[in-house]
């Protein structure tokens, strides 16, 4: 293939990237300009995978038959049209990409595509948290692997444990940020142990606002923000073991995901009737206190 066929490859990555990773661009800009398009180009193909599951209009069976496709792409030369395909092959070329956590990326999709198709899941998808973080890991996990991949780091028998740890803790965020948003399309993440203890119910009201008339959900979402910092603590383990830019971009992802969560267990109704985020130049805070060194906003 031609160096200009390589570069229009990742420039189509990068613009997916810049359009699509509202947060994680913030981070991957921070660094060098061949990792920012070997990381543009993993997000690209994570974010393929990640649509199928979100798409709205195919059946499940479709759904299936379409993760199934990428799969079998991950295994094949690329197809010289499919711009994302040929730049994380190139990419994994260069770095040492682990390609099998596209397959378990695959595998937590289709684990929601099966969420999709089971009618009682406003009573919980998952038992446990450890059933829940199993799907973590999958989702999430699996793309910290795939970046420390391209970043690289010293030799450390923990070095993967801490980036997968990592994509479970913004992983965590995301389901207490997107409760509402989950249950409006037929998704629950939350463990239904965890829902029965603190005596929690997903209803909406009239309005289409999270009905929380007993304050057990707000409690659950303090304790398992709490829970989450943990996560965090532990995959942040992951920074001193990388070099100065690939440390700046991985402290600005985790950096403005933690904020989020804290601003979530500051307020939990607050995710009741909205999905929150942070603005713009709050996540512009936060990247470039990760590139001045400064570790993330806590």
């Amino acid at each position: 293939m031609s160096s200009a066929a390589l570069e229009d490859a990742y420039a189509a990555c990068e613009a997916i990237t810049r359009r699509e990773a509202r947060n994680f661009y913030y981070g991957i800009r921070l660094l060098p300009p061949p990792k920012r398009s070997a990381l543009c180009a993993v997000y690209a193909l994570a974010r393929r995978i990640d649509d199928i599951g979100d798409e709205e209009g195919p059946s499940a069976e479709e759904k299936a038959a379409a993760l199934a496709a990428v799969r079998d792409a991950l295994h094949a030369p690329p197809d010289p049209a499919d711009p994302v395909l040929v730049a994380v092959t190139d990419a994994a070329a260069r770095y040492p990409v682990p390609m099998d956590a596209f397959d378990e990326l695959v595998d937590g999709v289709a684990a929601d595509v099966r969420m999709d198709a089971d009618p009682d899941v406003t009573d919980g998808f998952y038992e446990t948290f450890d059933d829940m973080v199993g799907y973590c890991r999958c989702v999430a996990g699996s793309v910290g692997r795939l970046c420390l991949g391209i970043f690289g780091s010293r030799e450390h028998p923990d070095a993967a444990g801490y980036a997968d740890a990592l994509g479970v803790a913004l992983q965590q965020t995301n389901i207490l940020r997107d409760i509402r948003e989950d249950l409006l399309n037929g998704r629950v993440y939350l463990p239904r142990e965890e829902l029965e203890q603190f005596g929690a119910e997903l209803v909406l009201d009239e309005h289409g606002v999270l009905s929380d008339k007993s304050g057990g959900l707000a409690e659950l979402v303090r304790f398992s923000a709490e829970r989450a910092r943990a996560w965090y603590a532990h995959g942040l383990r992951l920074v001193p073991l990388l070099d100065r830019r690939s440390a700046a971009c991985t402290t600005a992802m985790a950096g403005i995901y933690r904020r989020l969560l804290e601003d979530i267990a500051a307020d939990p109704p607050s995710v009741y009737h909205q999905r929150r985020s942070l603005s713009g130049w709050q996540k512009a805070g936060v990247a470039a206190r990760a590139l001045a060194g400064l570790g993330p906003v806590r």
